[in-house]
């Protein structure tokens, strides 16, 4: 299983990632909203957390071929997963759906937006239902992604409001709360270069509100 890939950025066609991993050349599937984040990046050494898969059907007798679908974080890939286990998207349905970064979709589908999930290439209104029924209470962690360009949050760590999130689940709060308290620390304009800067800002804030 090949769970991540780092070389130089060769080239971006269509929904194709190029990369040099040296002596090998490697395609990689991205979805729209990593090219979009790519598009500088030609002839720089990135990498791609991905998932491995064949594609095809033995049983039908087409050519089973291996693919690589690669994203930015963990997190996304983790999202496009669950996204691909709702019944009749997959994952060539899942890489055209996803135009909009990760938040923004999670978004949707937690305040049950169907009419805004159902304006995602090949995803229809009965498709986007299937969606809000089948994920909509295992989006809080994603909704909280943010993306490369948030004030609130150093560029090169942007794993951390997951980190940051998951630490106050294990502290005893609710997803809800968490996301709450993760919003308020966001929205004061202080960066956080990691989760425990965060997480230290949050009890302040706290402290500062019980005096």
């Amino acid at each position: 299983m090949i769970t991540k890939i780092s070389g130089q950025l060769l080239s971006l066609t269509g929904d194709i990632a190029t990369l040099c991993v040296a002596p090998f050349e490697y395609e990689v599937a991205i979805p729209e909203f990593t090219r979009r984040h790519l598009q500088g990046k030609i002839g720089e050494v990135i990498s791609l957390h991905t998932i491995h898969y064949i594609e095809g059907n033995a049983a039908q007798g087409s050519r089973l071929t291996p693919k690589l679908v690669g994203f930015l974080t963990t997190a996304e890939r983790d999202f496009f997963e669950l996204f691909c286990s709702v019944d009749g998207v997959g994952v060539k349905k899942a890489l055209r759906a996803m135009t909009k970064p990760v938040q923004d979709t999670a978004v949707l589908i937690e305040q049950q937006d169907a009419k805004g999930l159902s304006s995602l290439p090949g995803v229809g209104p009965a498709t986007a239902e299937k969606i809000i029924a089948t994920l909509r209470r295992k989006m809080p962690r994603f909704a909280l992604l943010v993306r490369q360009d948030s004030p609130g949050v150093e560029p090169h760590t942007t794993g951390v409001v997951e980190e940051t999130f998951q630490a106050l689940l294990v502290l005893g709060h609710s997803e809800a709360d968490a996301k709450r308290l993760i919003d308020q620390a966001i929205a004061g304009g202080k960066k956080f270069k990691d989760s425990e800067s965060m997480i230290h800002a949050i009890y302040q804030r706290q402290t500062g509100q019980a005096d």
